[in-house]
């Protein structure tokens, strides 16, 4: 197997995140809701105040995966934490040890930054993700549900001050 390597994506990188995040989609089977543009990754993650961090897998100079994460808070622990927002492997290096790299170098990031926890969700279909991350180690949380609001139902409860 080729050498895999990680490193932080920088803003030259954005054409690239967008490929990997309509993959994932794709995958997800969620094309239909992706409307992020390039424009939109530069702002957000590279900007002045950028809202995540990317890392990606390349073997050689292909790109194979990539982890998109950024902070959050817990105010049980008082501390922050990482809340791993995507984790995804292309195709073809799928069961190669790439996820498994991806996910121990976020955590090594959450460990140095001394982070209380790192977390992210799963969706319920996905066997072979929640399989994965169960032999990592993690524990998958049944007895908790996202919400969520966007769009008209965001703007609603923001004008009901």
């Amino acid at each position: 197997m080729a050498s895999i390597r990680i490193v932080p994506a920088q803003v030259t990188d954005v054409p690239v995140i967008l490929r990997m995040i309509n993959a994932l989609a794709e995958y997800e089977q969620l094309t239909h809701e992706v409307i992020a543009t390039e424009d939109d990754l530069r702002q957000s993650l590279f900007g002045p105040r950028p809202a995540g961090e990317v890392v990606l897998a390349y073997s050689g100079e292909t790109p194979i995966g990539f982890a998109l994460y950024f902070h959050t808070f817990s105010t049980f622990l008082g501390r922050q934490g990482l809340y791993l927002e995507d984790l995804f492997v292309v195709s073809e290096w799928r069961g190669k040890g790439v996820g498994k790299q991806l996910l121990a170098h976020v955590a090594a990031i959450a460990e140095s930054r001394k982070c209380g926890r790192l977390e992210w969700a799963v969706l319920d279909w996905n066997e072979s993700a929640i399989a994965f991350y169960r032999r990592m180690g993690a524990h998958v949380l049944d007895e908790w549900r996202i919400c969520r609001l966007t769009g008209s139902e965001l703007r609603a409860v923001a004008t009901r001050r």
